[in-house]
Formats: C-alpha cells, sequence, structure tokens
C-alpha cells in the first residue's frame, strides 16, 4: 500500500452531514448571527405590516365587540363587512375614490413621459449646461412642499385650475426624484449599443423608443409605483386648491368619517383599508419589475 493511499481519508457516505446555511457569497452563517437576523426581520414586520393587520381587523369587528379592550383582542369574534357598507353610506367614497384614481393615473402617466425624457437628456444627450440642469433637479429635491405651496396656489388660481383635478396634477405632474432615477437608469446603458443603432441610422427618438426604453422598464414601473403613491396619499395640496365636495379625493373624503358627529373607529378602518387596497394590488401587479429596476441597464444574452 502506497503512502497516498495510507493518508487518504476514508469517506462515509452514511454519517449525515451537518448542514450549512450560507449568505449569498457562500460564507457560513453560524446559529447566533442567524438568529439575530430572523429576529430584526420579525420585529420590522411587526412594525411595518402590524398596524395594517390592526386596522383590517377593526374594520371586520362588529358594534357589539369592545375595540379598546385590555388586553387588546385581535382577531373579530363575528367577522363582518357591514362597516364597508356604512362607509358608502356616510360618504360617496366610490366618487371619491374615482377622483384619485384620475389624478394618480394623470400622474402616473406625466410621470413616466417626462421623466423618461428628462432622463434620457441628462443622461445621453451632449449640451451646453447638462450639468447645471442636473444641479437643479438635485435641489428641488431640497425645497420642502410647505415652502412653495402658497406660490403653487397662487400660480393655479392665476391659471384659472383652482377648484379643478387638473389643478391637483399639474405641481407634480414630474417629480425631480424621479427624473434623477431615470437619469441614473439611461445612465448604466453601455452606450455601445446606442452607437451601434446610430452606425445603423437610428435618430434621438428612435434609440429612445426602440433601445433606451425597454431597457429600463424595472426603473419605469419604480417611478410607476412611486408616483401613484404620492398622487393616492397626497392630502395637503388637494385640501388647499379643492374646495367643491364632489371633486374632493379620497383622502379628504375619508376625513369626514372622523369628526364631530362621526367618531367611529370602525368606520376610519373600514375607509383606511379601502384606500390602502389600490397600492397593494398596484405593487403586487408591478412588484417583479421593482424588484429588477435596482440593477437596471445590464447588458442580457
Amino acid at each position: 500500500m502506497s503512502v497516498m493511499e495510507k493518508v487518504r481519508p476514508v469517506s462515509r457516505p452514511d454519517v449525515p452531514r451537518e448542514p450549512r446555511v450560507t449568505d449569498e457569497h457562500g460564507r457560513r452563517i453560524r446559529v447566533g448571527e442567524l438568529l439575530l437576523r430572523y429576529v430584526l426581520l420579525l420585529a420590522v414586520l411587526a412594525l411595518t405590516v402590524g398596524p395594517f393587520l390592526w386596522q383590517l381587523s377593526t374594520s371586520l369587528k362588529g358594534p357589539t365587540e369592545d375595540i379598546f379592550s385590555s388586553p387588546p383582542k385581535f382577531l373579530p369574534g363575528h367577522p363582518t363587512l357591514h362597516n364597508y357598507e356604512r362607509v358608502a353610506d356616510t360618504i360617496p367614497v366610490w366618487d371619491y375614490a374615482l377622483n384619485s384614481l384620475k389624478v394618480a393615473a394623470a400622474n402616473v402617466v406625466t410621470n413616466c413621459v417626462g421623466s423618461g425624457l428628462a432622463g434620457y437628456a441628462l443622461a445621453r444627450l451632449r449640451y451646453r449646461g447638462r450639468r447645471v440642469a442636473t444641479l437643479v433637479f438635485i435641489l428641488a429635491m431640497l425645497v420642502p412642499v410647505e415652502g412653495i405651496i402658497i406660490a403653487q396656489f397662487t400660480t393655479m388660481r392665476e391659471l384659472g385650475l383652482n377648484n379643478t383635478l387638473v389643478g391637483v396634477v399639474l405641481p407634480g405632474c414630474i417629480a425631480a426624484m424621479n427624473v434623477l432615477l431615470m437619469r441614473n437608469a439611461f445612465l448604466n446603458l453601455p452606450y455601445e449599443i446606442e452607437e451601434a443603432a446610430y452606425v445603423d441610422g437610428a435618430n434621438v427618438w428612435q434609440r429612445f423608443l426602440r433601445i433606451a426604453l425597454p431597457s429600463v422598464r424595472g426603473t419605469v414601473a419604480v417611478v410607476a409605483i412611486f408616483a401613484f403613491m404620492g398622487a393616492w396619499d397626497d392630502f395637503l395640496w388637494p385640501l388647499i386648491v379643492l374646495s367643491d365636495p364632489s371633486k374632493f379625493t379620497l383622502t379628504i373624503g375619508l376625513n369626514y368619517l372622523h369628526g364631530t358627529f362621526a367618531n367611529d373607529e370602525r368606520l376610519v378602518a373600514a375607509g383606511t383599508v379601502i384606500a390602502v387596497a389600490p397600492l397593494i394590488a398596484l405593487f403586487a401587479c408591478l412588484q417583479r419589475y421593482f424588484f429588477r429596476g435596482v440593477g437596471e441597464g445590464a447588458v442580457k444574452g
């Protein structure tokens, strides 16, 4: 028997191996570190999802159940949808939701189109003052909305757009953050792709519509989600610019569920669930593109 055969370790397939938990780089994670990660994840989950689940539970509780019991009772004893019917009887919630949907849809279209064009111009086109224009968008993000809201209201009044849904949409039709997101996505695209199209005779519009824009669909989805959420959840600006109750958005209309003559927490919870449901549906539809937007601009194939 050779020396190598003497020192060669004998494999024992019958002995089970200890399971190993590794991270994305293949490094082994210790049990204590793994438990700490799960505890932190559960804490974050409780802080973020917990309030919504509590509101959902409250909206399903009947009038005979005590929602202020101690200790609190999470699951409703007799679930009912009567609170949602009472919301529709108290305020025209579906009309308000339609107004919010119009504002949010217009905001999504204007932000996707305007931010895409502006981001491509900042990232790809060569002209004098491009860096200054980028700096202007960065500085626009530092200005608080409360500091310019009076100027916005005066502008809408001079344009005759006061108390209109167009006046609600116009100030936020193109957000500075969305422009910078699209700019960074276009910057990550290799120049060789557009150079090949330029050699084949493609003009700027063809390169933008057929090459650049389809390659950043993930970032477009991110912009769409941010624009929809910003318009759907906005409360201060519609409250200032709108005075006709028939044009109120959902966030303003839900405020009438909580007042001097209506102070039922079950109604408020039901209205909150109605307001959050479209956001959950939108994110569920676009989550695949949303998470893919982190690595936007990579070359495929």
